[in-house]
């Protein structure tokens, strides 16, 4: 999977910068750079399902396993090329949250899991960021892996270029209080995040100023 990855990088990197032209700032760059070292949950906001590419490119070193609904496996040829890039699917309508185990497991032999838990793009009329899945801060609690917040404007294809800020680590561990039950800790560690996110754009609305 690793040298199929690889290649698709290498031979990808020409045309998704022609389409992306991406621009990376950061919230601290001596902090968090590109660069992840060890286990991490890549926590993005949803604009399209360019999204993704444009994270495996920025995140270019390491391989991110990415959670990616079950819509996109559906496509026999999309869902085998998805699979051999380590996409992992969710059933959004389904009880089955194997995909939980698969990304604790993917998390504790030390790789990085990609998350957009939006879970959805935006309808019109809808304000974005949509409301966060509560799922991947349940696994970041169990697996101890660092969330690394990212924001992306979502400009692609366009003349102006598409921009990502990426934060500095959040470790949902310390942000667990014990006085409260799991599901009121989750719903906060997840607005907590969710507002991260938010903060990044901003700043990356302040930058472009």
């Amino acid at each position: 999977m690793r040298a199929f990855i690889a290649f698709v990088k290498i031979t990808g990197w020409p045309v998704q910068w022609l389409c992306f032209r991406t621009k990376v700032s950061y919230r601290d760059r001596k902090v968090q750079s590109r660069r992840i070292h060890g286990p991490a949950i890549i926590v993005s906001n949803h604009t399209a399902v360019y999204d993704y590419a444009v994270l495996l490119f920025v995140f270019f070193w390491r391989t991110l396993r990415t959670q990616m609904a079950e819509v996109l496996f559906e496509n026999g040829l999309l869902g085998r090329f998805l699979t051999c890039m380590g996409g992992i699917r969710v059933d959004r309508n389904s009880h089955n949250m194997g995909f939980v185990e698969q990304s604790v497991r993917i998390l504790e032999r030390g790789g990085v899991l990609c998350v957009f838990p939006e879970a959805r793009l935006a309808r019109e009329g809808e304000s974005r960021p949509l409301p966060f899945q509560t799922s991947p801060f349940y696994i970041a609690l169990e697996s101890g892996a660092p969330i690394i917040p990212v924001y992306t404007n979502g400009c692609y294809f366009q003349k102006k270029r598409a921009r990502v800020r990426i934060g500095t680590p959040i470790d949902a561990r310390s942000l667990w209080h014990a006085d409260e039950d799991e599901k009121t800790n989750l719903e906060r560690i997840t607005e907590t995040v969710r507002q991260t996110v938010i903060e990044l754009g901003k700043e990356l609305e302040r930058e472009q100023a």
